[in-house]
């Protein structure tokens, strides 16, 4: 059911000044465009008629109380790096923007936490802990990005196979929720087994539950050394072949990235520089870490036995910082490199790691049924993969018309194989059309419960996910 809401007008403007300040509330035409959306690559924009930044969690629990009562959208805003829409006000209203909710409020070294604000981004963090010698350890792939935003979609990346995803290192928030109550869960405590969890609930909620003021994270010990090994295949099916074995080591690496040469290719272009063994059709890429170097080697010496023994055709390792940092430099540009090749869209599915190869070379078949080009790179050792349909060959009008056809297919091949729609990007408003194909009228009809729970009056982050 699509809900009407009132339209932000200059009384309510004036009604906002007096919870935030009038310095927190814009509605400057050329600011509130540059709120309209997100990293999405073929977002749509959606300009709010109000900007409010606040600095507090008090402020945050009035305006929703007021927005609620009021029947105004909001829409909660880190530093709009998510690619699923899900910060885009798609009804206008309010955006919420955390960014001045951005300080570091304290780093327990005893008790290995740091407790933040939503809009410290992460970059900030591991700054900030590895001063104290410790480490925040996930790598989503935007050091840009705040932690607010990485709660709302679960952000997960590249360092994934050893270090989880952000729920793992979410111990307790604080939040308000629609109704304009502060609730606080969890601590400084690694576990807990009072009542229903929920921080785990509002973690990868999107900001349709909850608007979060303060995260409990929890903190590592800072490795002592680190490597990576780039190993080219023959063929994905003999990477994918080589990961399960990998795994089984006692050493857990890092993370376990894969890609095709097609994304090289693409990638090469980009930097204007040639990768090592461009040549060869896929290849695995392990990023380790250890006490010592003699340890990782020792370790990407077993990784190279077990490698060659699927097909591969050595392990390099780079040589020095410079050439480690290169070849990680070019994993990290794959995205932006894709986005400045052609009109492009990006998928997130998540299968069992073991089904990688057999998913990856059905989307081939399916972009070969709708005649239309699709990459393919990703996490092998967690099996999120990330695909890019792109537009070559055809006009732009022709491809937009074909693509949610190809993006069907793709999702419903990925739920074949065991997987879910998106592994760390979100739902969002990109891929709400497409969440039945996973989940039947039951689960929707739960999910929509607990969102009419958090939120009678439907105004936080409304049309994300699912509609009501």
């Amino acid at each position: 059911m699509k809900r009407k809401y009132r339209r932000v007008t200059h009384q309510i403007i004036e009604e906002l000044t007096t919870i935030v300040g009038r310095n927190n509330i814009s509605t400057n035409k050329s600011e509130t465009e540059g709120y309209a959306y997100d990293e999405t690559p073929l977002a749509i924009p959606h300009v709010p008629q109000v900007i409010v930044r606040p600095t507090d969690t008090s402020s945050i629990a009035k305006l929703l109380a007021f927005a609620s009562e009021k029947r105004i959208p909001v829409t909660p805003r880190g530093a709009g790096t998510g690619l699923s829409g899900g910060c885009t006000p798609i009804y206008g209203g309010i955006v919420l923007s955390l960014e001045r909710m951005n300080r570091i409020l304290e780093i327990d070294r005893d008790n290995f936490v740091a407790i933040v604000e939503p809009g410290v981004t992460l970059s900030d963090l591991c700054s900030q802990v590895e001063r104290q010698g410790l480490s925040y350890p996930l790598y989503p792939g935007e050091m840009t990005a705040t932690i607010g935003g990485n709660v709302a979609t679960n952000a997960g990346g590249i360092n994934a196979v050893k270090y989880g995803v952000t729920r793992h290192h979410v111990l307790g928030l604080e939040a308000v929720l629609p109704t304009g109550e502060i609730i606080k869960t969890g601590g400084k405590f690694v576990k807990c087994s009072t009542g229903y969890d929920l921080t785990q609930l509002i973690v990868g909620s999107e900001g349709t539950l909850a608007v979060v003021t303060k995260v409990i994270l929890k903190l590592t010990t800072r490795p002592a050394k680190g490597e990576v090994a780039l190993i080219p295949f023959a063929n994905l099916q003999n990477a994918i072949n080589a990961v399960p074995e990998i795994l089984r080591l006692k050493m857990t690496p890092t993370g376990i990235e894969f890609m095709e040469r097609g994304i090289i290719e693409i990638v090469e272009k980009h930097l204007d520089r040639e990768l090592p063994y461009h040549d060869y059709e896929a290849f695995l890429m392990i990023i380790m870490e250890g006490e010592s170097e003699s340890e990782i080697y020792e370790y990407f010496s077993k990784v190279d036995q077990i490698c060659k023994q699927h097909g591969a055709i050595e392990t390099m390792i780079p040589g020095t910082e410079r050439a480690k940092r290169e070849l990680l430099d070019a994993r990290e540009k794959l995205y932006p490199a894709i986005r400045g090749f052609a009109p492009m869209e990006i998928v997130d599915v998540v299968v069992p790691r073991s089904e990688i190869a057999k998913f990856v070379r059905r989307v081939k078949e399916i972009a070969e049924e709708h005649k239309m080009p699709v990459v393919a790179y990703g996490h092998a050792g967690d099996g999120n993969v990330h695909l890019h349909p792109i537009c070559l060959n055809m006009s732009k009008e022709e491809w937009n018309r074909r693509l949610p056809h190809l993006m069907s297919d793709i999702y419903r091949a990925g739920v074949s194989f065991g997987g879910a729609i998106s592994g760390e990007h979100g739902i969002g408003c990109d891929k709400k059309a497409y969440l039945s194909i996973q989940m039947d009228s039951a689960h929707l009809s739960i999910m929509k419960t607990i969102k009419r729970a958090f939120d009678p009056n439907n105004i936080l982050n409304p049309g994300k996910i699912f509609d009501l």
